[in-house]
């Protein structure tokens, strides 16, 4: 393949399959349409299927200087009360690890991947795709600045709000909003159970809090003093409908009251929200699942193809596994149109399988059920509310629909 796979967006699943190219040995350019790279968002997990994908792409190392490897996850409800819990990761038995990570230096290890090994021109910014215009033997992408570049495909790597997916589905409509809004924050606080320990309280219905360190404090960002940079995510019912942009900013007032009694032996909820650096607004939001990604040379990857509720800490590591099982049909394919396909049947039904798991039931149905059972009331023992049992089924099968159960990730093949 000589002529260069055009990718259409800079994020996670845009600067993967651009490494994943390379490593393929297959030519690429990145258009990305922000004029200029910035640190935006809070808080990402990588799960060990994507860290899997990473790790083969020498990564690893260079993320986990700058991230938390997460020992555990544990479920709560709201008054504090543990309710499960479960080693992640390496601590599961897993070949690769968990990490929780600033979104801003996932990011920019990427990018600095990219730079090196792709070189400094890889990555056009403030390049806003406008069109494609399809060819017999190619395909050729048009841009706002009157820029166009010939290539062998395009990839709509572009986000929820995927120019690429709009020209495909030109009557699709805005993102599905169900009436549950989060607000998104970072606190720089002491330690909490291990230290490296993800938490998820409470249910939607009274307030759900998601909570996990992602810089540790020898991070550069940080002031050594034994504090971590950790990750909140508040989440309640509400009939507010916000613009989807990571990076609306929030205000406490909002939510706080939801939570303001919220103080366990192990945490205090309310002050870690007063006082928060940071706090962003975000409606949870996904799209129904898509019959088709593919239309000649142009697809569609991550959040362009499969926008999720981010229910599971799945959302990257969706768009990662794209990147890498495009690559590696690519690399097979001599036929670039052919390679699209063969992706699409290997992602399109997994990925839309999990859009309908996230809605229904995602990790997290754990706290939907002992919220039912319970009667949102304190219990003397969890095991007269819910077998430990069924507690364990809910995660496993989300694991498997998800891709990451721990054996059939050890026995697959590399996707490159």
């Amino acid at each position: 393949m000589t002529s260069p796979v055009l990718i259409i967006g800079g994020g996670v699943g845009g600067l993967t399959l651009a490494l994943s190219l390379h490593q393929a040995g297959i030519p690429c350019r990145v258009f990305e349409a922000a004029p200029e790279i910035k640190p935006l968002g809070v808080g990402v997990n990588l799960l060990p299927h994507g860290m899997r994908e990473l790790t083969e792409l020498g990564l690893q190392e260079r993320l986990a200087r700058v991230a938390v490897e997460t020992r555990e996850l544990c479920f709560y409800n709201r008054f504090g009360q543990l309710i499960f819990k479960e080693p992640r990761g390496r601590f599961a038995g897993y070949a690769w690890p968990q990490l929780s990570i600033h979104r801003a230096d996932l990011h920019e290890a990427l990018l600095q991947a990219v730079r090196e090994r792709l070189g400094p021109g890889a990555v056009l910014l403030d390049m806003k795709f406008s069109a494609v215009e399809k060819e017999h033997h190619g395909a050729t992408a048009k841009f706002e600045n009157g820029a166009s570049y010939r290539g062998s495909c395009v990839i709509g790597c572009d986000g929820i709000h995927s120019a690429v997916r709009r020209m495909l589905f030109p009557n699709e409509g805005p993102p599905a909003f169900q009436g549950i809004n989060m607000w998104r924050g970072v606190t720089r606080m002491k330690p909490c159970l291990t230290g490296a320990s993800m938490a998820v309280a409470g249910w939607l219905e009274t307030g759900k809090m998601v909570i996990y360190p992602i810089r540790n404090s020898e991070h550069p960002a940080l002031d050594g003093e034994g504090k971590q940079l950790v990750n909140w995510v508040a989440e309640i019912q509400s009939p507010r409908s916000v613009m989807q942009d990571w990076n609306l900013g929030g205000k406490i007032e909002d939510f706080y009251p939801a939570f303001k009694d919220w103080r366990f032996d192990w945490l205090d909820c309310a002050a870690m929200i007063r006082d928060a650096g940071q706090v962003l607004e975000y409606p949870m939001v996904d799209r129904d699942p898509l019959p088709w990604w593919t239309h000649g040379r142009v697809t569609l990857l991550g959040d362009a193809a499969h926008p999720m509720y981010p229910r599971g800490s799945n959302g990257a590591g969706q768009a990662i596994l794209d990147a890498r099982t495009l690559a590696g049909c690519l690399r097979r394919n001599e036929n670039p149109g052919d390679a699209l396909k063969e992706y699409e049947r290997a992602r399109l039904k997994a990925a839309n399988d999990l859009v309908l798991m996230n809605r229904a039931n995602p990790p997290d149905a754990i706290l939907r059920e002992v919220w039912k059972r319970s009667g949102d009331k304190p219990f003397a023992r969890i095991e007269e509310v819910i077998a430990n049992a069924e507690l364990v089924a809910l995660s496993e099968n989300y694991k498997r629909v998800a891709g990451f159960e721990r054996e059939a990730l050890a026995k697959r093949e590399s996707l490159v």
